[in-house]
């Protein structure tokens, strides 16, 4: 009884660790396709636009400034709330306007079209 117990318990961690890992893998194809909606990405450089859950978006940029060879990024969080879009960078919060607010709803659009047609819809065909 122990024993079979300790089987399904096993198991069923084995199964959560599996759907984890496959999520964070289409989290990671997804942002690698978002951040190609914006043109082209140059060598050494790293664009990321991904949906993270249904409230937060995340628009990442990794590149080398070149006056001084450094490597910089900078993340962006969109916090989609009932009534705003909370736009975060450097832990500060600020609304974000109505023409950002159009261009990020664009973004979206674009971000589904794009990934359901590279990743999902050709699982359904």
């Amino acid at each position: 009884m122990i024993l079979n117990k300790l089987l399904n318990q096993n198991a069923e961690q084995r199964r959560e660790q599996r759907r984890t890992q496959l999520r964070d893998k289409l989290i990671r194809h997804e942002a690698k396709i978002g951040g190609a909606l914006f043109g082209p990405v140059n060598p050494g450089e790293r664009r990321e636009f991904f949906c993270l859950d249904e409230h937060t978006w995340v628009w990442y940029e990794e590149w080398v400034e070149p006056a001084t060879g450094l490597r910089k990024s900078q993340t962006t969080r969109y916090d989609i709330r009932p009534d705003s879009i909370l736009k975060v960078q450097h832990g500060q919060y600020r609304p974000v306007g109505k023409e950002e607010a159009l261009r990020f709803y664009d973004a979206i659009l674009a971000y589904d079209a794009e990934t359901t047609r590279q990743i999902y819809q050709p699982a359904y065909m």
